[in-house]
């Protein structure tokens, strides 16, 4: 009778564990894989909105130039490849210091509201942006799906650009497991910039799967420009064509 008991104890804290919060802690993705939920469809039609890092790390070196204008020179030659019934916009977040911790982790705005052919307006933005601040991360999500989603119908995609986790007390992974309890119509694509911290990547990487997104380690110039590729879905013959300078 004690074995039976012990055996069925087992089984029920087994089965409680699984259906808890996923610990992403202990899983292994490859960057770009998608999660097994199945990824939602990214065509023409699409609205994407560009949430960009510029947190003060960004300001660090890769190679004999910052990481910032690595990603600006990049987004900057991949952004006039979208397609012009694509609409796009963009929020940033850390564009300015704070010596509050409410400072700090509420610096970040939508710098371009979603609409067709934005791609200058987004780089214009993007080029007029310095990096000095801290990496809000789950406050920019809430805001772009609370304020710069509001009233947009249909399918909406996120391509975060970040160069380091949060670091503001709040949980990017937790945050988007709430979210999908009652949102199908948004997914997270999460590039991780140079980014070696297993914690962060983790939490990053649960924010992206648990969405249905896509979730990219990019250690280099060209691994940032293919994991934007991807995540764009933009035509193998453009990639081929489109050489970022050294």
């Amino acid at each position: 009778m004690k074995k039976f008991i012990l055996i069925l104890f087992a089984f029920y804290f087994f089965v409680n564990t699984a259906l808890s919060e996923p610990n992403y802690k202990y899983n292994v993705y490859r960057a770009g894989e998608t999660s097994n939920l199945g990824a939602k469809d990214f065509s023409q039609g699409s609205k994407v909105l560009f949430i960009v890092d510029f947190s003060n790390s960004m300001n660090e070196k890769m190679g004999d130039r910052t990481k910032l204008d690595v990603a600006l020179d990049t987004l900057s030659s991949i952004l006039p490849q979208i397609p012009q019934n694509v609409q796009t916009g963009l929020r940033i977040y850390g564009h300015r210091g704070g010596f509050t911790y409410m400072d700090g982790c509420m610096a970040s705005k939508l710098a371009v509201p979603l609409g067709a052919n934005n791609s200058s307006n987004i780089l214009n933005s993007l080029y007029k942006t310095s990096a000095v601040g801290w990496t809000p991360i789950t406050y920019s999500l809430k805001q772009a799906i609370n304020s710069d989603f509001a009233g947009v119908s249909g399918q909406k995609h996120i391509i975060l650009l970040t160069d380091g986790g949060e670091n503001c007390d709040e949980s990017p992974c937790t945050y988007a497991i709430e979210l999908m309890k009652t949102r199908n119509d948004i997914s997270i694509d999460v590039i991780a910039f140079d980014i070696f911290d297993q914690e962060a990547r983790n939490q990053l990487r649960c924010t992206a799967l648990t969405t249905s997104g896509k979730f990219y380690s990019a250690n280099s110039p060209d691994e940032l420009r293919n994991s934007l590729f991807e995540s764009l879905n933009i035509d193998k013959d453009v990639r081929g064509r489109i050489k970022i300078n050294p």
